[in-house]
């Protein structure tokens, strides 16, 4: 009997205590149903925080936390306290993360922005306020970032400073990252690089592009829209997909260049008839890359030093443009005897560097120089001007490494007139010839113009752009004469036909030429 009694007992034990737990759990969520609705958000964030920090402090609730707290100015007073990277990096990354449909309260600015075409529009910044929290999962660990009104030396509230974007009208938070103690090293060596590697991709991708002029030693910047991208440029796809791989490639081998010890450039060559949409992808590679565009007219250069200074000016992650590079210097070829001897050559670094620049509609004019290089048995200084010598040190000799991230773009309607000098790997490395327009081109062109992928007239137009040789920019204008797609592709066959018509002759007329120059 004895047995059974103690038996008893403890059941009738384990019943009461589950019947006073279960009595606790329904006081516990009434309490915080009460709480929901009686307490305000930032109170009862406070009190988590407090129970947090207090339960990681007396080693309760099983794993150890660290918190590492990031404030916006490095701690301690006095004048001229600098500002903490981290911090602002910190927000920047947050508002790329946060997502207002899984969070119940978000701070919210608008600004004034231009869109992708140069529209006017609005930039969104979303931001933690004070009391509120987040989770960010990196390599397999949990991150909770915390915005914690940070209180003044004075016991105080601190008067806040208006108009700062992304923190709720003042800065009187601190940031507070937390996470289990055993990943403090994932925290410090590799989560914290990443936030900040992330927060600069973020304002690169989203700052507003400038494109720069020169005027003597000085750039001036306007804001660059132009709409131009590589899904709406007409070229070559195949062409087209190097290009893209070639400046993706570039752009992710910091690294690499440091290991070689080679200086972070690229250069480009852009050349063929006018009109054939070489400005086009210039400006489609500034957009894809988010690079700075740096067009330099070098009538407005006169010394060789004026050219180092334009280059110690330029920002890093840009594109130096340089026009019509056969006429406007002594770089055209030494073999055809139209441009004076220079006296040397650069040797530089035999390394990338990528540039590119706008089309040229006039006819190549008379080579007038603005180099003017020592003859070999001048003991004078030479007169005002710039050399080639001057212009290959600028493209890849040592001044060249004074930044780094760099392309140089040169664009020619006369490729054979450059001199070999200029041509070879380290400061033209890839060659691009911008053609007349072929199927695949004017395909793109229609699908930009009137969205569509196939019409009744394409076989036609096609056969006839396999005959004719019209540049893009052409085929641009006549699509743009109606709204309409069946007017305007009426309109482009005619034209077409036309251009056949009037190339007839011109062939008979080579081929008698030719047979006459034979008998």
């Amino acid at each position: 009997m004895e047995p059974s009694r103690v038996g008893r007992q403890t059941v009738d034990a384990y019943r009461k205590a589950l019947a006073t737990a279960a009595s606790a759990a329904a006081y516990a969520v009434m309490a915080r149903g009460m709480a929901r609705e009686l307490l305000p958000p930032e109170l009862r964030a406070a009190a988590r925080w407090a129970a947090s920090a207090l339960s990681a402090r007396l080693g309760m609730g099983g794993r150890e936390r660290r918190t590492l707290v990031v404030r916006s100015q490095q701690a301690g007073g006095g004048v001229g306290r600098e500002e903490n990277l981290l911090f602002d990096a910190a927000r920047t990354y947050l508002a790329s993360r946060l997502d207002p449909r899984a969070m119940h309260r978000l701070g919210l600015t608008l600004a004034r922005a231009r869109d992708g075409h140069g529209g006017a529009g609005w930039r969104r910044v979303l931001f933690l306020e004070p009391g509120d929290s987040t989770v960010d999962d990196f390599e397999g660990v949990r991150f909770t970032w915390a915005c914690v009104e940070a209180p003044s030396a004075g016991g105080g509230k601190k008067k806040a400073r208006k108009g700062e974007p992304g923190t709720g009208g003042d800065r009187d938070f601190v940031l507070e990252l937390s996470f289990d103690a055993e990943h403090t090293d994932v925290a410090m060596d590799r989560y914290v690089p990443f936030v900040m590697g992330a927060a600069e991709e973020v304002e690169q991708r989203d700052r507003e592009l400038k494109i720069c002029m020169n005027e003597g030693r000085s750039w001036y910047r306007v804001s660059h829209h132009h709409p131009a991208t590589f899904d709406t440029l007409a070229m070559d796809p195949e062409l087209k997909r190097s290009i893209i791989a070639d400046l993706d490639l570039f752009a992710s081998r910091r690294d690499h260049y440091r290991r070689i010890g080679k200086a972070w450039k690229r250069g480009y060559l852009l050349y063929g008839p006018p009109g054939t949409g070489k400005s086009s992808l210039v400006a489609a590679m500034a957009n894809h890359l988010r690079y700075d565009l740096f067009d330099l007219d070098l009538a407005h250069v006169h010394m060789n030093t004026s050219l180092q200074w334009l280059l110690i000016g330029m920002s890093n992650r840009s594109i130096l443009v340089i026009e019509d590079i056969d006429c406007c210097c002594d770089a055209m070829s030494r073999e055809d005897g139209k441009a004076p001897a220079r006296t040397g050559d650069s040797g530089g670094d035999d390394e990338f560097g990528n540039g590119n620049a706008s089309d040229s509609d006039a006819p190549l004019p008379p080579a007038k120089s603005k180099i003017k290089p020592k003859s070999k048995n001048d003991q004078v200084p030479a007169a005002e001007g710039i050399t080639l010598s001057g212009l290959l040190n600028f493209i890849d000799g040592l001044w060249s490494t004074s930044g780094e991230e760099r392309i140089i773009v040169f664009t020619t309607n006369y490729k054979d007139r450059l001199d070999p000098a200029l041509l070879r790997p380290g400061r033209m490395d890839m060659h691009v010839y911008m053609g007349y327009c072929g199927w695949e081109a004017f395909r793109t062109l229609a699908r930009n113009y009137f969205l569509v992928d196939d019409h009744e007239l394409f076989p036609e137009i096609q056969a006839l752009l396999a005959e004719v040789e019209v540049t893009p920019a052409a085929v641009s204008e006549m699509l743009l004469r109606s709204d309409d797609a069946g007017v305007a592709l009426r309109g482009l066959k005619e034209f077409l036909e036309e251009k056949k018509q009037q190339a007839m002759p011109e062939a008979k007329q080579s081929e008698e030429e030719a047979e006459a120059g034979k008998a």
